[in-house]
Protein backbone atom coordinates (compact mmCIF):
# COMPACT_ATOMS: atom_id res chain seq x y z
CA UNK A 1 0.00 0.00 0.00
CA UNK A 2 2.87 2.44 1.21
CA UNK A 3 4.66 1.82 -2.28
CA UNK A 4 1.60 3.01 -3.87
CA UNK A 5 2.53 6.15 -2.36
CA UNK A 6 5.94 6.48 -3.92
CA UNK A 7 4.65 5.55 -6.88
CA UNK A 8 1.71 8.52 -7.47
CA UNK A 9 4.51 11.11 -5.67
CA UNK A 10 7.03 10.18 -9.10
CA UNK A 11 4.53 10.74 -11.25
CA UNK A 12 3.06 14.09 -9.56
CA UNK A 13 6.82 15.17 -9.95
CA UNK A 14 7.09 14.34 -13.76
CA UNK A 15 3.45 15.86 -14.40
CA UNK A 16 4.89 19.20 -12.72
CA UNK A 17 8.31 19.13 -14.92
CA UNK A 18 6.03 18.14 -17.97
CA UNK A 19 3.85 21.62 -16.91
CA UNK A 20 7.29 23.18 -16.59
CA UNK A 21 7.91 22.51 -20.22
CA UNK A 22 4.36 23.64 -21.59
CA UNK A 23 4.47 27.11 -19.61
CA UNK A 24 7.77 27.81 -21.01
CA UNK A 25 6.47 26.91 -25.01
CA UNK A 26 3.43 28.88 -24.45
CA UNK A 27 5.74 31.99 -23.11
CA UNK A 28 7.41 31.80 -25.93
CA UNK A 29 4.62 31.46 -28.75
CA UNK A 30 5.09 34.64 -29.75
CA UNK A 31 9.50 34.78 -29.76
CA UNK A 32 11.03 34.42 -32.94
CA UNK A 33 12.42 31.78 -34.03
CA UNK A 34 11.60 29.74 -30.79
CA UNK A 35 11.77 25.75 -30.86
CA UNK A 36 8.95 24.46 -29.38
CA UNK A 37 10.64 21.57 -26.57
CA UNK A 38 9.39 18.47 -24.94
CA UNK A 39 9.55 15.81 -21.92
CA UNK A 40 9.69 12.20 -22.05
CA UNK A 41 9.68 9.57 -19.02
CA UNK A 42 10.98 6.86 -18.59
CA UNK A 43 9.51 3.70 -16.37
CA UNK A 44 11.10 1.80 -13.71
CA UNK A 45 11.68 -1.12 -15.72
CA UNK A 46 13.73 0.85 -18.43
CA UNK A 47 16.26 2.06 -15.99
CA UNK A 48 16.03 -0.47 -13.52
CA UNK A 49 19.42 -1.68 -14.23
CA UNK A 50 20.94 1.64 -13.54
CA UNK A 51 19.45 2.23 -10.25
CA UNK A 52 22.41 0.84 -8.12
CA UNK A 53 22.88 4.49 -6.12
CA UNK A 54 20.86 7.18 -8.51
CA UNK A 55 20.77 10.62 -6.44
CA UNK A 56 19.10 11.84 -9.76
CA UNK A 57 15.43 11.30 -8.32
CA UNK A 58 13.02 13.41 -7.25
CA UNK A 59 14.05 14.94 -4.53
CA UNK A 60 17.53 13.19 -4.49
CA UNK A 61 15.71 9.94 -2.96
CA UNK A 62 18.34 6.92 -4.22
CA UNK A 63 16.66 3.85 -5.58
CA UNK A 64 18.32 0.55 -5.46
CA UNK A 65 18.36 -2.27 -7.64
CA UNK A 66 15.66 -4.57 -6.40
CA UNK A 67 13.01 -2.72 -5.06
CA UNK A 68 9.63 -3.09 -6.54
CA UNK A 69 8.85 0.62 -6.07
CA UNK A 70 7.12 1.31 -10.20
CA UNK A 71 7.33 4.75 -10.17
CA UNK A 72 7.74 7.08 -13.19
CA UNK A 73 11.65 8.60 -13.97
CA UNK A 74 11.78 12.33 -15.84
CA UNK A 75 13.02 11.44 -18.90
CA UNK A 76 15.63 13.78 -20.89
CA UNK A 77 14.02 16.85 -22.65
CA UNK A 78 13.88 17.53 -26.58
CA UNK A 79 13.83 20.44 -29.09
CA UNK A 80 11.72 19.97 -31.98
CA UNK A 81 12.91 22.19 -35.11
CA UNK A 82 10.52 22.37 -37.06
CA UNK A 83 10.34 25.26 -39.20
CA UNK A 84 7.47 27.79 -37.99
CA UNK A 85 5.52 29.53 -40.29
CA UNK A 86 6.89 32.77 -41.93
CA UNK A 87 5.28 36.17 -41.40
CA UNK A 88 5.72 39.24 -44.23
CA UNK A 89 7.16 42.24 -42.68
CA UNK A 90 9.00 44.11 -45.28
CA UNK A 91 11.35 45.18 -42.97
CA UNK A 92 14.79 45.68 -44.83
CA UNK A 93 17.22 43.83 -42.11
CA UNK A 94 14.51 41.07 -40.92
CA UNK A 95 15.86 37.79 -42.70
CA UNK A 96 13.80 34.56 -42.41
CA UNK A 97 15.87 31.01 -43.27
CA UNK A 98 13.79 28.31 -44.95
CA UNK A 99 15.51 25.19 -44.91
CA UNK A 100 17.97 24.06 -42.30
CA UNK A 101 20.72 26.29 -40.39
CA UNK A 102 21.43 29.11 -38.45
CA UNK A 103 22.55 32.55 -38.33
CA UNK A 104 25.62 33.44 -36.88
CA UNK A 105 25.63 35.88 -33.69
CA UNK A 106 28.81 37.42 -32.16
CA UNK A 107 27.82 36.94 -28.80
CA UNK A 108 29.75 38.47 -25.42
CA UNK A 109 28.65 37.35 -21.76
CA UNK A 110 28.92 39.86 -18.93
CA UNK A 111 32.55 38.29 -18.54
CA UNK A 112 33.47 40.05 -21.45
CA UNK A 113 33.85 36.48 -23.17
CA UNK A 114 33.23 36.46 -26.59
CA UNK A 115 31.94 33.56 -28.44
CA UNK A 116 29.65 32.28 -31.59
CA UNK A 117 26.02 31.51 -30.51
CA UNK A 118 23.71 30.49 -33.68
CA UNK A 119 19.73 31.33 -33.63
CA UNK A 120 16.83 31.55 -36.41
CA UNK A 121 15.39 34.62 -34.85
CA UNK A 122 16.37 37.27 -38.16
CA UNK A 123 15.00 40.23 -36.69
CA UNK A 124 18.16 42.24 -37.43
CA UNK A 125 18.69 46.28 -36.99
CA UNK A 126 21.86 48.41 -38.61
CA UNK A 127 23.50 50.43 -35.80
CA UNK A 128 24.24 53.83 -36.05
CA UNK A 129 28.02 52.90 -37.64
CA UNK A 130 26.54 50.48 -40.37
CA UNK A 131 26.85 47.12 -38.29
CA UNK A 132 24.14 44.70 -38.65
CA UNK A 133 23.02 43.75 -34.73
CA UNK A 134 20.63 41.61 -32.99
CA UNK A 135 17.87 43.79 -31.16
CA UNK A 136 20.21 42.86 -27.69
CA UNK A 137 23.20 44.24 -29.48
CA UNK A 138 25.39 41.63 -30.48
CA UNK A 139 26.78 41.80 -33.62
CA UNK A 140 25.52 39.22 -37.13
CA UNK A 141 28.08 37.64 -38.50
CA UNK A 142 29.12 36.84 -42.48
CA UNK A 143 31.87 35.47 -44.23
CA UNK A 144 33.95 38.76 -43.81
CA UNK A 145 32.76 38.34 -39.96
CA UNK A 146 30.65 41.72 -38.69
CA UNK A 147 28.44 42.45 -41.39
CA UNK A 148 28.84 46.13 -41.77
CA UNK A 149 26.87 47.99 -43.98
CA UNK A 150 25.73 51.80 -45.27
CA UNK A 151 22.43 52.47 -43.94
CA UNK A 152 22.39 55.40 -45.93
CA UNK A 153 21.83 53.24 -48.67
CA UNK A 154 19.53 50.83 -50.15
CA UNK A 155 20.32 47.16 -48.81
CA UNK A 156 19.33 44.30 -50.87
CA UNK A 157 19.89 40.18 -49.67
CA UNK A 158 19.49 37.58 -51.89
CA UNK A 159 18.65 33.64 -50.84
CA UNK A 160 22.20 32.90 -51.18
CA UNK A 161 22.67 35.18 -48.06
CA UNK A 162 24.88 37.79 -50.54
CA UNK A 163 24.54 41.32 -49.39
CA UNK A 164 24.36 43.81 -52.48
CA UNK A 165 24.75 47.72 -52.06
CA UNK A 166 24.94 50.08 -54.97
CA UNK A 167 25.49 46.91 -57.30
CA UNK A 168 28.26 46.18 -55.10
CA UNK A 169 28.31 42.54 -53.68
CA UNK A 170 29.39 43.97 -49.49
CA UNK A 171 29.26 40.53 -47.73
CA UNK A 172 27.46 37.39 -47.45
CA UNK A 173 25.37 36.33 -44.49
CA UNK A 174 26.76 33.50 -42.49
CA UNK A 175 25.03 30.43 -41.84
CA UNK A 176 25.86 27.21 -40.35
CA UNK A 177 24.15 24.24 -40.00
CA UNK A 178 25.24 20.66 -38.06
CA UNK A 179 24.80 16.97 -38.83
CA UNK A 180 22.64 16.11 -36.02
CA UNK A 181 21.19 18.58 -33.80
CA UNK A 182 21.20 16.50 -30.76
CA UNK A 183 24.42 18.24 -30.47
CA UNK A 184 23.34 21.31 -29.75
CA UNK A 185 21.40 23.40 -26.43
CA UNK A 186 19.79 26.16 -26.32
CA UNK A 187 21.40 28.89 -24.73
CA UNK A 188 19.03 31.82 -22.89
CA UNK A 189 15.83 32.39 -24.93
CA UNK A 190 16.35 31.83 -28.58
CA UNK A 191 20.21 31.35 -28.72
CA UNK A 192 21.99 27.62 -29.24
CA UNK A 193 25.55 26.46 -29.07
CA UNK A 194 27.16 23.27 -29.80
CA UNK A 195 28.18 20.69 -27.61
CA UNK A 196 31.28 18.40 -27.96
CA UNK A 197 30.41 15.86 -30.47
CA UNK A 198 29.32 18.84 -32.75
CA UNK A 199 29.79 18.71 -36.52
CA UNK A 200 28.81 21.13 -39.12
CA UNK A 201 26.53 20.18 -42.22
CA UNK A 202 25.77 21.06 -45.58
CA UNK A 203 24.19 24.26 -45.68
CA UNK A 204 20.70 23.96 -48.51
CA UNK A 205 18.17 26.54 -46.83
CA UNK A 206 17.98 30.33 -48.63
CA UNK A 207 17.40 33.21 -47.10
CA UNK A 208 14.06 35.67 -47.47
CA UNK A 209 14.19 39.13 -47.22
CA UNK A 210 11.38 40.99 -45.42
CA UNK A 211 10.26 37.73 -43.80
CA UNK A 212 10.40 36.39 -39.94
CA UNK A 213 10.71 33.03 -39.13
CA UNK A 214 7.93 32.83 -35.94
CA UNK A 215 7.76 30.54 -33.31
CA UNK A 216 6.37 26.78 -34.20
CA UNK A 217 4.27 26.35 -30.83
CA UNK A 218 0.70 25.45 -31.63
CA UNK A 219 -0.94 27.35 -28.80
CA UNK A 220 -4.31 24.93 -29.35
CA UNK A 221 -1.82 21.86 -28.84
CA UNK A 222 0.21 23.14 -25.89
CA UNK A 223 -3.15 24.00 -24.09
CA UNK A 224 -4.83 20.52 -24.61
CA UNK A 225 -1.47 18.89 -23.25
CA UNK A 226 -1.74 20.96 -20.45
CA UNK A 227 -5.20 20.10 -19.43
CA UNK A 228 -4.11 16.42 -20.00
CA UNK A 229 -1.06 17.02 -17.35
CA UNK A 230 -3.14 18.94 -14.74
CA UNK A 231 -5.64 15.72 -14.91
CA UNK A 232 -2.90 13.21 -14.28
CA UNK A 233 -1.39 14.97 -11.63
CA UNK A 234 -4.99 15.24 -9.82
CA UNK A 235 -5.40 11.14 -10.50
CA UNK A 236 -1.77 11.33 -8.69
CA UNK A 237 -2.74 13.48 -6.00
CA UNK A 238 -6.55 11.86 -5.45
CA UNK A 239 -4.43 8.35 -5.08
CA UNK A 240 -2.27 9.68 -2.36
CA UNK A 241 -5.49 10.72 -0.78
CA UNK A 242 -7.07 7.83 -0.93
CA UNK A 243 -4.32 5.74 0.34
CA UNK A 244 -4.27 8.20 3.03
CA UNK A 245 -7.33 7.63 4.22
CA UNK A 246 -6.75 3.51 4.47
CA UNK A 247 -4.01 3.98 6.67
CA UNK A 248 -5.53 5.89 9.05
CA UNK A 249 -8.81 3.85 9.11
CA UNK A 250 -6.21 0.71 9.64
CA UNK A 251 -4.45 2.36 12.10
CA UNK A 252 -7.66 4.25 14.23
CA UNK A 253 -10.05 2.15 14.08
CA UNK A 254 -9.11 -1.42 12.74
CA UNK A 255 -6.31 -1.47 15.36
CA UNK A 256 -8.96 -1.71 18.39
CA UNK A 257 -10.79 -4.73 16.82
Amino acid sequence: MYKGLYTAYTGMINEQHRMDVLTNNLANADTNGYKKEGATSQAFDTVLALKIKDASEPGNLPRHIGTANLGVKIGENYTDYLQGPLKVTGNTYDLAITGDGFFNIEFTNKGGETSTKYTRDGAFVASTDGYLMTKDGDYVLGEKGRVKIDPKQEVKIDELGFITQGGVQVDKIKITNFADYNYIEHYGENYYQPVEGATEAEYFGTIRQGYLETSNVQVVQEMVEMISVSRQYESNQKIITTIDNTAQIASTQLGKV
